[in-house]
């Protein structure tokens, strides 16, 4: 049974990854200031190199996910020291990425293989931290690429919560056009690539798109009794796509999933207002 660091495991893609895994694997799981799941397991940790250093040396990994965030030079700085880590060790390096490496570019969905482009601040981070990743031997590296996140008590859905409780406006995007990642199945699709030692570049997310505007009306409808406040945010005249599909590096048939059975999985109707 391998050993399997998740840098970031108190968040919660990373906190998924963790119970998705911990049962199969030796899994280990750093956390900086959320430490309400924290075990054994867990490890504090807060972008210096010396408390990477010695969780490396006690964990011994033989798989680094990283999902972890934080301030620009110092998440680099920590993601230079885990692709040096790779190099010298037998050692796999795991990066969760996003839609936003692509945000610069608004006519088309994007595949594995297209160029990245941002616009964004955390898209410009995004695209350093997959270079260096790239660097290492195809073998050993590992980019996930996920579409927006929606989960059950994900903070987005948590955000929207606190909007009808609140009755304030909730911000919609009608010319977006956007797929999204259901966190349940991301984590199960993310497991497999683990399994079976894939590398490369993947897209996950739901086959089909929609409009981010269609996404959050059918999650709200799904959830609520009462009208909400809809605020409509038009940055262009022109639709834009900001989608993840695949192309090259594709997974088993039953890995994948509609944006209606991704919304089914999000334990929608527990709270009527």
């Amino acid at each position: 049974m391998k050993n399997i660091l998740i840098l970031g495991g108190t968040g919660t893609v990373g906190n998924s990854l963790y119970k998705e895994l911990a049962p199969y694997y030796n899994t280990y799981a750093t956390f900086y200031k959320n430490d309400s799941f924290v075990n054994n397991n867990f490890f504090y940790f807060n972008l210096t190199y010396n408390l990477l250093k010695s969780i490396l040396k006690k964990t011994k990994p033989k798989l680094i996910i990283n999902v972890l965030r934080g301030g620009d030079e110092s998440l680099i700085k920590v993601h230079k020291k885990l692709v040096k880590y790779c190099l010298r060790n037998n050692c796999r390096l795991m990066l969760m990425s996003g839609s936003n490496v692509f945000d610069a570019f608004h006519n088309y969905p994007s595949y594995e293989c297209d160029k990245t482009l941002s616009e964004s601040i955390y898209g410009k981070l995004q695209i350093k931290l997959e270079n260096l990743t790239l660097k290492l031997p195809y073998t050993k590296c590992v980019i996930i690429r996920s579409a927006i996140i929606f989960g059950s008590k994900s903070p987005r859905i948590k955000e929207i919560d606190v909007c009808i409780q609140k009755r304030t406006p909730i911000e919609i995007f009608p010319n977006a056009i956007i797929n999204f990642s259901s966190l349940w199945r991301l984590t199960q699709q993310i497991h497999y690539i683990i399994n079976h030692n894939l590398s490369g570049i993947f897209h996950l997310g739901s086959n089909d798109l929609t409009t981010h505007s269609e996404l959050i009306e059918k999650i709200v409808d799904s959830r609520y009794f009462i009208k909400p406040i809809y605020k409509r945010v038009y940055s262009s005249n022109e639709i834009g796509y900001l989608a993840l599909l695949n192309k090259k590096n594709k997974l088993p048939p039953h890995l994948y999933y509609s944006i209606e059975e991704g919304l089914n999985d999000l334990e929608l109707i527990h709270k009527r207002i």
